[in-house]
């Protein structure tokens, strides 16, 4: 599926409500997890130590929820795309929650639905509601508010 593409940022005010997605399916490798341990410094046996984890909780190796979260940043274009701007900004998340685990192998993806859409300082505000699904679970592995800001083209 493509992305909803949006002409300017101000269709974004009308589009309040709307569902995009489903993006791809990404996999969720050891050697993903293995990485984003390494840039975060967060080396937990539950994410990184497959033998040890073969005894734990789950059963293997989990992501890190923050892994599972920042590749909101990659299913956002895959569900929306909004042309005529000079720019787009992250402004943050809110409502942030992981439900389910990732466990390493896996694989995710992005649905999202545009919950609020309003006028701030010089440019839109979207937030759009991202549901990160695993594969074969019913359950998702998180959702987060992702928040960002348009500016229309001068």
């Amino acid at each position: 599926m493509s992305a909803r593409i949006f002409k300017n940022p101000m269709e974004l005010l009308a589009a309040v409500g709307e569902s995009f997605g489903p993006t791809e399916w990404v996999a969720i490798e050891q050697d993903r997890i293995d990485l984003f341990a390494k840039a975060t410094d967060d080396h937990q046996w539950i994410h990184v130590d497959p033998e040890r984890a073969k005894d734990g909780p789950f059963g293997g190796t989990i992501a890190h929820g923050y892994l599972t979260m920042s590749l909101v940043n990659r299913f956002l274009p895959e569900l929306v795309e909004v042309r005529g701007i000079s720019m787009g900004v992250n402004v943050g998340t809110d409502n942030l929650r992981f439900l389910s685990p990732v466990r390493a192998g896996s694989r995710i993806r992005g649905k999202g639905e545009l919950v609020k859409a309003e006028e701030a300082k010089g440019g839109i505000q979207a937030v759009v509601r991202v549901t990160v699904e695993i594969e074969g679970v019913e359950k998702p592995a998180c959702v987060v508010d992702a928040i960002s800001r348009f500016y229309p083209e001068n």
